[in-house]
């Protein structure tokens, strides 16, 4: 039963015939890397959960996080791009293990994938333009009919945002970066997405952004995406998880990441 459901829902993302048969009886993916090799994790470039240094090379507290499981599993790391709206149909196709990549953990991904315990926290915040959008206190002060707030497409901020602002206009790109130039060049209100991209909007753009709401509104937790049907890998990753929140390994380098700018001069450019 387990096999013919596994075969459906990767058919269905497109996955080969021969590829949705080899994984399908293979065993747990956590054997499949240690004797590979190689971890391979999807992700999508988000600050500063993965961006691009001025090398071109990927860095971010998503790149720290892969790099330390691989590394426990002692096997290489190999971080895979992908378009955020289609990171999971790539997971379920098989083109890497796991999605590595401040996935927030819903009831509607969770129909998809499993979940490893979570091993981040964050949540939403507006960074609204100062002169389209002056002197907000809450999130209902944008829920206006001539309002447009951007987000990144395949994020769980549309729906959050249909549910708390329904009158306001709902744009969506393939980036923050872009969602937020919206807001910048005042053909939007604000721009929604997860911390700390809001506050690094204003620090970055003072004269044009503000936080109109200083704390989060739908706070959200981050697991490891896979694919269903693995008791193993799951128990394996979550236990990993764990571990690495008792030696506080994920408390320092999400402090890194998320409360210091340390690492802004290294990175491109957008």
């Amino acid at each position: 039963m387990k096999r013919r459901t596994f075969l459906t829902t990767a058919a269905a993302v497109g996955a080969s015939p021969a590829i949705v048969r080899a994984q399908a009886g293979s065993g747990p993916v956590i054997d499949q890397i240690k004797q590979r090799g190689v971890l391979r994790a999807g992700l999508s470039t988000f600050v500063p959960w993965a961006m691009r240094d001025k090398q071109g090379g990927l860095i971010g507290f998503e790149l720290d996080v892969g790099s330390r499981l691989a590394q426990d599993l002692g096997v290489k790391y190999e971080p895979t791009p992908t378009a955020w709206d289609g990171i999971i149909p790539a997971l379920l196709a098989g083109r890497f293990d796991f999605i590595i990549g401040g996935m927030s953990i819903t009831e509607a991904r969770s129909q998809q994938v499993d979940f490893s315990e979570p091993y981040s926290t964050s949540g939403l915040l507006i960074a609204a333009n100062i002169k389209l959008a002056p002197n907000h206190t809450k999130v209902s002060d944008f829920d206006r009919p001539d309002y447009t707030l951007t987000c990144r497409r395949g994020s769980t901020v549309p729906g959050t945002l249909s549910r708390l602002t329904p009158k306001a206009t709902v744009r969506q790109f393939d980036d923050d970066a872009q969602a937020q130039q919206e807001v910048i060049n005042g053909r939007a209100h604000g721009v929604v997405t997860s911390v700390p991209k809001p506050n690094f909007a204003v620090i970055e753009n003072p004269t044009v952004l503000y936080l109109p709401v200083k704390e989060v509104f739908e706070p959200q937790r981050e697991g490891i995406a896979m694919r269903k049907n693995d008791p193993t890998t799951l128990a394996a990753v979550s236990d990993w998880v764990k571990a690495r929140h008792a030696d506080g390994f994920l408390k320092a380098r999400r402090a890194y990441w998320f409360e210091s700018r340390d690492w802004a001069n290294l990175v491109a450019q957008s």
